[in-house]
């Protein structure tokens, strides 16, 4: 089977057995459900995700991983937060 750096490229559909396909969809549904929950009970990450996005839109870095790893930018984001929530 080809790979590429350690990826499949195309589906075994032999690795798994059929109990295990469905656990594997059980698990992945859990998982989503699980992440939902999450996601609705803390706010504060959709408004950072937001923020984030903002911001990156706004400059446009040429790169982004260094951009997300600026270390002034959660209090940049925290400080916009504030002044949504102030504004609505």
């Amino acid at each position: 089977m080809a790979t590429l750096r350690g990826c499949l490229l195309e589906s075994d559909p032999g690795a798994l057995s059929p109990a295990q396909v469905q656990q594997l969809r059980d698990f992945k549904i859990q998982t989503r459900i699980a992440n939902e929950k999450y996601l609705r009970t803390h706010k504060e990450v959709e408004l950072l995700l937001s923020g984030f996005f903002r911001e990156m839109f706004l400059k446009r870095p040429d790169n982004i991983q260094e951009f997300a790893a600026d270390p002034r930018l959660p209090n940049k984001i925290h400080v916009q937060l504030i002044k949504e929530k102030k504004a609505a």
